[in-house]
């Protein structure tokens, strides 16, 4: 019991961040599983920005958050991700694409029996889309995490998740 105090303060951080986001931050809700079979929910805000000089159905999103592991027996681990992603959106702005690149920094180096051997994992994400009329955005992603071999073993894993947005 007392091995997991020692992450308490860095949980606690993390937590107040997602509780006092920035005014124009949307929240997000992921829930999902991992190729190990372990459940996910990401708990984020993110922001967008647009990126219409560049291509008028561009935009880039900037993503920050919880990643909540909850494993069996006390293998709980959990995340604090940072994925930034291009957006292309398409049929009138009405569905999307994404693809990102980012990082998560988690608690423990392990996931149930899998070992990650560092706490800092990159993340490749890929997703697809559609934008209501009322603002909110239904998505299904897909996310490897692994830590591009700084260090062996190279396990990696994916996540698997359903994904609501609501901007503020």
């Amino acid at each position: 019991m007392m091995p997991r105090l020692r992450h308490l303060p860095t949980l606690a951080a993390l937590t107040a961040c997602l509780v006092v986001p920035p005014a124009s931050a949307a929240p997000s809700l992921e829930l999902g599983s991992t190729s190990e079979g372990t459940p996910a929910v990401g708990l984020k805000f993110d922001w967008m920005h647009d990126l219409s000089d560049w291509h008028p159905a561009l935009d880039l999103r900037l993503a920050t958050g919880l990643l909540l592991l909850p494993g069996d027996d006390g293998d709980d681990n959990a995340a604090w991700t940072l994925t930034p992603a291009l957006r292309y959106s398409f049929a009138g702005g009405s569905a999307f694409l994404e693809a990102g690149v980012g990082a998560g920094l988690f608690l423990e180096t392990q996931l149930e029996s899998q070992r990650l051997s560092t706490a800092f994992q990159f993340e490749n994400r890929l997703a697809i889309g559609m934008r209501f009329a009322f603002g909110g955005e239904l998505g299904a992603s897909a996310a490897h995490y692994s830590n591009a071999r700084l260090d062996l073993p190279n396990e990696g894993f994916e996540i698997y998740s359903l994904v609501y947005r609501q901007p503020l």
